[in-house]
């Protein structure tokens, strides 16, 4: 039978190697305040995540210096999307930035572009963090509509299904979710929809009836008159005044 990559004896032998070397690696109080910072959208988080990162205590994983951190990136940008997710960032939206930075990180082959990286990743966060309103404490129930409503918005979205999700009476849910977020279920999933109409506007190439569907809104035609009551413009018009590459 194989011996198994974590034993008792592997970690004595480890310890034994750290204690005559002086190595260490940062107590938990040190490492957790860059993602305390984060949290609560301090940019003093950034210049703290750099000096960990760069320190000498960070984590021996691989010896070859790339790989090693390129581990350690993975391990700080899982921590910190927790951090924004604790914060208040949408769950998805926190997941899809991470997948994005180990993405690139991925691509990348050289221990400057990597550190280069991580404090543009804390930076993201910490900034997006900043931007939520830090009054908007919801209930659970609410958090579960939030992320239910932002996971869906390329089907329709029924106020029974929410409850369904969240295990309350629809019009128990309604009222809550109105209270507590200042406006009705079909009013917060329309803002979300114009949201992500608008960046797919100005950062996509699909066409107007691309996005109409995967919106789930009934046609082009729906989607263009929805659009101009909320925003005051045609796609075409938000487009050709917005569009960036």
């Amino acid at each position: 039978m194989a011996e198994k990559a974590v034993s008792e004896k592997a970690l004595q032998y480890m310890e034994l190697l750290n204690r005559e070397t002086g190595n260490r690696h940062h107590t938990d109080t040190e490492d957790m305040r860059q993602y305390e910072l984060l949290r609560a959208g301090d940019p003093g988080a950034v210049d703290e995540a750099v000096r960990m990162f760069s320190s000498s205590l960070p984590g021996h994983v691989s010896d070859d210096p790339v790989r090693n951190d390129k581990y350690l990136f993975v391990a700080s940008v899982t921590l910190a999307c927790r951090a924004a997710i604790a914060g208040g960032m949408e769950a998805e939206r926190a997941y899809n930035i991470s997948d994005l930075y180990i993405l690139k990180m991925d691509q990348l082959d050289r221990v400057e572009e990597i550190r280069a990286l991580h404090g543009e990743m804390f930076a993201f966060y910490t900034a997006e963090v900043a931007k939520l309103d830090k009054k908007a404490v919801y209930a659970k129930p609410v958090v579960l509509c939030l992320d239910y409503i932002y996971e869906h918005l390329h089907e329709p979205i029924r106020v029974s299904s929410l409850a369904e999700f969240a295990g309350l009476n629809p019009s128990y849910l309604s009222t809550l979710f109105k209270k507590e977020t200042g406006v009705s279920i079909s009013a917060y999933v329309l803002s979300k929809r114009m949201e992500a109409a608008k960046n797919m506007l100005k950062f996509s190439p699909y066409n107007y009836a691309e996005i109409a569907a995967m919106l789930a809104f009934s046609s082009q035609s729906h989607f263009t008159r929805v659009f101009k009551v909320q925003t005051g413009y045609t796609p075409k018009a938000y487009r050709n005044r917005f569009y960036r590459r």
